[in-house]
């Protein structure tokens, strides 16, 4: 929106001021006019654009664009066709084909495409990450895990990678991968400390592996969720007084679970 109303009310009467700036300013007014719904903005800057670049992939892919916003999707996927067909290594083409399914929500076809996509271009993290969220939405949890495999080893280093993974497998359930999940909450908390969502995660799987494993795992994984509480009860304390705190229920939750299991191992 503020690129449209800058557009409007600043560059459009200054336009020939640009230069050859104003092309690159075309095309980007061209895509917030189509976030902002103003189909009327972005047809003058294809326009002008096919005036100057007639034989340009990026103005046909602007066109395609247009197509989809107007919920035009057919015309959009055969344009997005013909770009792939002239070229085959053109990304933004398949990608916008992936777009276009979920527009429909055609999950599963999405799925199928985006696997085509990524036999080609394997790098493509992003790609990952949507593959991993529509296998999500079809709740097929084991190859979302794959891909937050594939995302890791592509750096190991991202917290919210390793969360990610540990949050898929702790839906999941089962024991095993629940002990996975509390790996993989802790690695995320070593990268970032400051991760209330892994300390949450890790607290959870550990009362959970705690209520169901024998008497010595029970005890290693009561220690990690009262770990895991602690270190939510200090983060809260940074940030509101300890008097709100003590009367936080999301912490007072956390100490029930704790005293049960305790409670529970004692007997």
């Amino acid at each position: 929106q503020t690129v449209v109303s800058l557009w409007e009310d600043v560059l459009m009467s200054e336009r020939n001021k640009l230069g050859d700036e104003l092309w690159t300013v075309y095309e980007q007014v061209c895509i917030a006019a189509l976030d902002c719904q103003r189909i009327d903005i972005s047809e003058t800057c294809i326009e002008l654009l096919k005036s100057k670049f007639p034989n340009s992939l990026r103005v046909k892919r602007l066109l395609g664009m247009k197509y989809e916003a107007e919920e035009r999707f057919h015309k959009a996927g055969d344009l997005y066709d013909d770009i792939i067909k002239e070229d085959e290594t053109n990304m933004f083409a398949r990608k916008r084909k992936v777009a276009i399914l979920k527009a429909q929500n055609k999950t599963l076809e999405a799925i199928e495409e985006l696997n085509k996509y990524l036999k080609q271009f394997m790098t493509d993290f992003e790609a990952w990450m949507e593959l991993c969220d529509l296998y999500l939405a079809v709740q097929d949890y084991t190859k979302a895990a794959f891909c937050m495999e594939e995302l890791i080893m592509s750096n190991p280093h991202n917290h919210l990678y390793h969360q990610k993974f540990a949050e898929i497998k702790y839906t999941m359930g089962d024991p095993d991968n629940m002990a996975i999940a509390r790996t993989y909450f802790a690695q995320a908390i070593k990268l970032n400390p400051n991760s209330v969502r892994s300390l949450y995660g890790c607290f959870l799987a550990s009362s959970n592996l705690a209520a169901s494993s024998n008497r010595k795992d029970k005890q290693s994984n009561i220690k990690y969720a009262a770990w895991a509480a602690q270190q939510l009860k200090e983060k809260y304390t940074t940030v509101q007084p300890e008097d709100l705190t003590n009367q936080t229920r999301v912490l007072e939750s956390i100490e029930r679970v704790l005293e049960s299991l305790t409670e529970k191992t004692s007997n």
